[in-house]
């Protein structure tokens, strides 16, 4: 016996001692176990990164919602006077109907699945679900019915450049891991920059999970995914869709394409097509996921005419007096005819490009060339990629197979291009010979520690034209909206002049036999821009197969477009009519390490407007930099170190407001577009805290319908007194 005892006392010692040094038993760690079994924490959730305008707009951000999940196994509730499993599954079903987007059949179904499960979801049904919406479900307290927070992507502007943001939506993997997924457009293309690392706090507890007190808390923090901030500026997209919706509502198109560039830079600043979709709900999207500006090709009709003229007067064969017989013009076999099957007799080429004239391109190119003039196509671009920033761009084909291929493409049938390659080519005409590279992605910021991930600059992409060319072919461009035979007087705008060329383009049968015919099935376009003198915007708009009225023609609904986004983007980015163009302009000099006294002395004496952000001194900063061209009345922007003291905001521009609020770092809030109408801190307060301030805006439009106070005052008191007699209209 004692043996016996001795060998087992032995054999547990033996066993002890193996466990203290090892830490194992049978294949498992100890101090793993014990960790896992007292140590517990949550995962601290990483933000997407957001999408943001060039002005931190915001476009897409993730935002607090709720998820809806229902218990439906009967061993989760332990008394039967507080159920918590689902008991009454079709009164539940009926109640909930009322609050997310599934039939009452389905929810039903949904909480009786065939599986012995523990709870059940709805799917998208389920998410996204507002506070406002929780507590109304909270309200009807039903049994099993849980509301977890969660996060959304979340779109605040509606249907805005959908095919280009694109969305993104919340997936849950075989593991029940669930996160924000990129599914399209830019939230696809960006998906791994967009989407961030997750964090855990951990800590020990005891068996009562409450906190040990020599335990330490570990935080291992979140890593939010970067933001991007692209080019689009968010009041020129607005501009943009609002006048695109009202064209498609009334003249219900079979589709249209939009595009705004700055053709200084290349940078895009509003981009759209129709139909579109809301990135919320995707309410609208059907079969087409494609970004038609880039991905899909097009045949430009005549709106190619810019570019033929431009080779023509570069190359020294552009004779604007020289006549030539319209009408026809024979290849062969085959004939080409002017849009009007007879022409306008013997007539000169500047005739010809303003009445839109197909056989004044074909004469050109027997002037020309073929040679030549294909090279010139290919330094503007044409049959190859732009390299824009977004991924399956389309090149286009240059067809030349046969001559009746040659002579089509100079009015811009047959061959095909992208309107994103039309844009590129046309800032060559608008920026004096530079044709810049179209970019829709600003620059990439690391938001956890401030780091300029990629920081894009305009990019020269070659310079088919000169300087020369460029402003001449400006010139015949402007002739065809206002030249006595101009065929495009529809693109005139007030105050501005513009310079561009119309464009009616065939458009190829489903079956891709042959050509649709007929006044309704056409591709209806405009290539512009403006001010002619010095564009500032490059614009394409085309519109295809719209339901004309019996007196309309194709240029109507695209003028409606193009007049309404360029006159209130010009008018937004304080570029000054032509009626003031003439008017004496001042260069602003390079003002950053001088005195703000003797600055200011000279800035007024130069008719400009200095503003001081800072007490004054020494100059840090200034806006708009050395050699800009400012008009009398300009604002100039000037930083210096210290206190701010607040200016009066009144009748400022959205954009003169904008460039205060980078400079001065200041909590100010934007409400409205236009221009300001009131700040709610005063004028000449130094600013001394974080807290916001306010400023509210109204376009000129809002401030016409808003009657007078008075006035408003009158018609209450005669409301009051019942007066009948009617008032007269401000």
């Amino acid at each position: 016996m004692f043996i016996f005892f001795g060998g087992l006392f032995l054999l547990l010692y033996w066993r002890f001692a193996s466990i203290q040094a090892t830490g194992m038993v049978k294949g498992h760690e100890l101090e793993e176990e014990a960790l896992s079994r007292y140590e517990t924490g949550y995962v601290l959730s990483a933000d997407r990164g957001k999408i943001l305008d060039r002005n931190a707009n915001v476009i897409a951000e993730d935002t607090l919602s709720y998820r809806l999940v229902a218990v439906i196994k009967e061993s989760a509730t332990e008394s039967k006077k507080n159920p918590r499993h689902v008991v009454d599954k079709a009164e539940t079903a009926k109640l909930l109907a009322q609050y997310i987007p599934m039939e009452e059949e389905k929810i039903y179904e949904r909480l009786n699945p065939s599986k012995d499960l523990y709870q059940v979801e709805f799917g998208l049904a389920g998410r996204g679900i507002s506070h406002e919406v929780k507590k109304k479900i909270e309200e009807l307290k039903l049994p099993g019915i849980l509301l977890y927070s969660d996060k959304k992507r979340y779109y605040p502007n509606g249907a805005f450049a959908s095919h280009l943001i694109g969305f993104a939506l919340r997936e849950t993997d075989d593991d029940g891991n669930s996160s924000v997924v990129g599914k399209m457009g830019l939230e696809y293309i960006y998906d791994k920059q967009l989407t961030g690392t997750d964090g855990k706090l951990t800590y020990q507890r005891d068996a009562r999970n409450y906190l040990l007190p020599s335990s330490d808390k570990v935080v291992q923090e979140a890593q939010d995914g970067n933001d991007i901030y692209l080019t689009i500026d968010k009041t020129i997209q607005n501009f943009l869709e609002e006048a695109m919706s009202r064209v498609n509502d009334q003249y219900n198109p079979q589709s249209m394409v939009a595009i705004v560039a700055n053709p200084k830079t290349g940078e895009i600043l509003a981009m759209s097509q129709r139909p579109t979709f809301n990135p919320d709900t995707r309410a609208g999207l059907d079969g087409n996921w494609l970004n038609d500006v880039v991905e899909n090709t097009i045949e430009p009709g005549s709106t190619f005419k810019t570019f033929t003229v431009a080779a023509a007067i570069d190359s020294g064969n552009w004779h604007p007096n020289a006549t030539y017989q319209s009408g026809q013009y024979k290849v062969y076999n085959d004939t080409i005819r002017d849009h009007n099957r007879y022409g306008w007799g013997p007539i000169s080429y500047l005739q010809g490009i303003q009445r839109s004239s197909n056989t004044a391109m074909t004469n050109l190119l027997d002037i020309m060339g073929w040679e030549t003039y294909e090279s010139y196509l290919k330094e503007f671009g044409f049959g190859q990629k732009t390299g824009i920033d977004l991924p399956n761009e389309a090149s286009g084909i240059i067809n030349s197979r046969y001559p009746l291929e040659k002579y089509t493409t100079t009015f811009g049938q047959g061959s095909t291009v992208t309107p994103i390659q039309l844009i590129q080519g046309v800032t060559a005409v608008a920026n004096d010979g530079k044709m810049m590279q179209p970019y829709v992605i600003d620059k990439i910021v690391n938001p956890n520690t401030g780091e300029i991930i990629v920081d894009s600059k305009p990019t020269i992409k070659g310079e088919p034209i000169s300087a020369e060319t460029a402003e001449k072919t400006r010139e015949v461009l402007a002739s065809t909206i206002y030249g006595e035979a101009g065929n495009a007087k529809r693109f005139q705008i007030d105050g501005y002049k513009v310079a561009g060329k119309t464009g009616t383009a065939q458009m190829p049968k489903a079956n891709g036999v042959g050509y649709d015919w007929g006044k309704n099935e056409f591709l209806y376009s405009f290539l512009g821009m403006a001010p002619a003198e010095d564009p500032q915007l490059a614009v394409f708009i085309g519109v295809a197969k719209p339901k004309l009225g019996a007196t309309e023609i194709g240029s109507d609904p695209v003028s409606q477009v193009f007049n309404s986004v360029v006159l209130n983007s010009l008018k937004y980015m304080n570029i000054n009519p032509s009626d003031v163009a003439e008017v004496e302009t001042t260069k602003v000099e390079d003002y950053v390490g001088n005195q703000t006294d003797t600055v200011m002395t000279q800035l007024e004496a130069e008719g400009l407007v200095p503003v001081i952000i800072g007490q004054g001194g020494e100059i840090t900063e200034q806006f708009p930099a050395a050699d800009a061209s400012l008009t009398s009345g300009s604002i100039v922007f000037l930083k210096t170190d210290g206190e701010i003291t607040l200016p009066s905001f009144s009748d400022w521009s959205l954009r003169n407001l904008l460039v205060y609020k980078s400079l001065s770092k200041l909590p100010i809030e934007i409400v409205g577009e236009g221009y300001v109408e009131s700040q709610s801190v005063s004028e000449g307060t130094p600013i001394t805290d974080a807290s916001p301030i306010v400023v509210k805006l109204k376009t000129p439009e809002e401030k016409h319908l808003t009657p007078p106070a008075e006035d408003m005052e009158l018609e209450e008191k005669e409301e009051d007194e019942e007066f009948l007699e009617e008032l007269p209209q401000d």
